[in-house]
């Protein structure tokens, strides 16, 4: 499913809410952008949370420590984040236009507080050798079941190069995930597969993947980031976890269209 849903007025853009929109996700994904100087502050009794910049510059402070976040872009991989348990307050000042994703999910479990920096990200490049290049991209993952086995959620961008295709071969896991979509034109498309369906993807767009293989490609010419979030299940946590449609398994074969490409 995709939808371009706009700004409320206080400035957010909510893509799911636990209990409410797209429940199954079972985590309230919202994007925060903020007017010039603008203070927001976040204090959570249930929830774990996590701030991940997408562009701009902010001032963030939590347990009496500050850092800052600057991006100009999520095409400038320097993602900062923090991520927090329950109960600990969180206080953001930005400059106009700047945008943050705020993830959360339900947890009981404490933990000390993480502030991701650039340096301390996992990056992963996939299918630059296959497939003629065709699957080349660049995944990032901020924490997951290895660097933070306590949270129930992951965080992750996925850079995906033009007229190219990541999530691929298709797969699927039981684990819901949720992608918010930028592109670095504004006018920017390309195509997802998932939940049965076939959408068109967007600058701001949004999917909600509750079930089936899924994958997607960027029209040639524009670059397409999406930052990826997943819920672990109960008892059953995403730790890498791929199932591959048995139809397209074949392709993971070193000589899988060798046939094709040739000299």
């Amino acid at each position: 499913m995709l939808e371009f849903n706009e700004y409320n007025e206080n400035g957010e853009r909510l893509i799911c809410e636990m209990g409410k929109k797209h429940a199954d996700m079972f985590m309230t994904i919202k994007v925060k952008k903020f007017k010039d100087n603008e203070t927001i502050t976040v204090l959570d009794s249930a929830n774990e949370t996590a701030f991940l910049i997408l562009r701009g510059e902010a001032e963030i402070t939590w347990q009496g420590t500050t850092e800052t976040m600057k991006r100009s872009g999520p095409f400038e991989k320097t993602p900062y984040c923090l991520h927090v348990p329950r109960n600990i307050e969180v206080s953001i000042t930005a400059k106009e236009g700047t945008e943050i994703l705020i993830q959360q999910t339900d947890n009981d479990k404490d933990f000390a507080p993480v502030f991701y920096k650039p340096e301390d990200i996992l990056y992963q490049e996939f299918g630059k050798g296959q497939w003629g290049g065709t699957g080349h991209r660049i995944c990032s993952t901020l924490f997951d079941y290895d660097n933070a086995p306590y949270s129930n959620m992951v965080l992750g961008e996925v850079f995906n190069q033009p007229g190219k295709w990541s999530s691929y071969p298709p797969h699927h896991h039981p684990q819901p995930e949720v992608y918010f979509y930028r592109f670095d034109y504004p006018d920017g498309f390309g195509a997802g597969f998932a939940n049965a369906e076939i959408y068109r993807t967007g600058h701001n767009g949004l999917a909600v993947i509750n079930h089936g293989f899924h994958s997607q490609t960027a029209a040639p010419g524009y670059a397409m980031c999406y930052a990826w979030g997943i819920r672990h299940l109960d008892g059953d946590p995403w730790d890498k976890t791929r199932i591959d449609d048995p139809e397209h398994a074949w392709l993971w074969k070193p000589d899988a269209n060798d046939h094709i490409f040739k000299d």
